[in-house]
């Protein structure tokens, strides 16, 4: 049994629960419904999708991405197959990176199928490509960072509901605190509170996101996404394998 193995079976056990395909399903038209409502497409003439589509994302991402990946390690201890786990000839964390690859799949095929947005902005106007693809990088980016966060947390408990609560706080602090109308709040209070808007700033994932909304995907923001992935799956891997020993 190896890292493909888990992999194939993960992404199978998603696909015979509605599980992925309700969460599937409601981010497709919940990023629409607001493309269209509050982001008002037809009247910004938003060719690049970001402040029309991209722009709720995040908000949409920080609850549904848990409620995809609060099972991984949670229902492994609830079922007591995590004991079983330890008994295949398979390293814990190629099980850890073929479940995290599992769902990693779920999100960009829920991504994916909003492709009838670039097909009416196409049709409408003229976008930059890159910009809209950048868009999407973003978004993808933004949820691995949260399907990381949830199998940190799913891998402490084996409650499903906890799991999803606790990373849905976490998802949503890190959201919201670099979030614009957040930080704007924030940097009224006074000048001195300077130092604490720059820090919500870098550690806001809205902030690093919307760079890339517009075409500009900083290697600041590659490293600190990317550092957030990798301490949260070693940290999976540190909390299992303290709690076989």
């Amino acid at each position: 049994m190896n890292m493909l193995t888990i992999f194939k079976r993960e992404l199978t056990s998603y696909f015979t629960q509605p599980t992925a395909y309700a969460i599937v399903i409601v981010f497709g038209f919940l990023s629409s419904l607001l493309a269209f409502t509050l982001g008002q497409f037809w009247n910004v003439a938003d060719a690049s999708l970001n402040g029309s589509f991209f722009v709720y994302h995040p908000l949409l991402l920080m609850i549904l991405v848990p409620a995809v990946s609060m099972r991984q390690w949670a229902d492994e201890h609830y079922t007591g197959t995590i004991e079983l786990l330890g008994t295949y000839p398979i390293k814990l964390r190629s099980a850890i990176i073929g479940k995290f690859l599992a769902s990693a799949v779920v999100w960009a095929l829920a991504l994916a199928l909003t492709f009838p947005m670039i097909l009416t902005v196409n049709y409408l106007g003229d976008p930059d490509p890159w910009t809209i693809f950048s868009g999407y990088l973003g978004s993808f980016l933004v949820c691995l960072t949260f399907l990381a966060i949830t199998t940190l947390v799913s891998s402490f408990t084996r409650d499903q509901v906890v799991a999803l609560i606790v990373s849905v706080a976490i998802c949503c602090l890190l959201t919201m605190i670099g979030w614009e109308p957040v930080i704007n709040e924030v940097r009224r209070t006074g000048p001195e509170t300077k130092e604490a808007v720059e820090l919500m700033t870098r550690v806001g994932i809205f902030s690093h996101f919307f760079d890339a909304t517009l075409g500009r995907i900083s290697y600041a923001s590659l490293i600190y996404l990317g550092g957030i992935i990798s301490v949260c799956l070693l940290g999976t891997n540190l909390a299992l394998k303290s709690q076989r020993a």
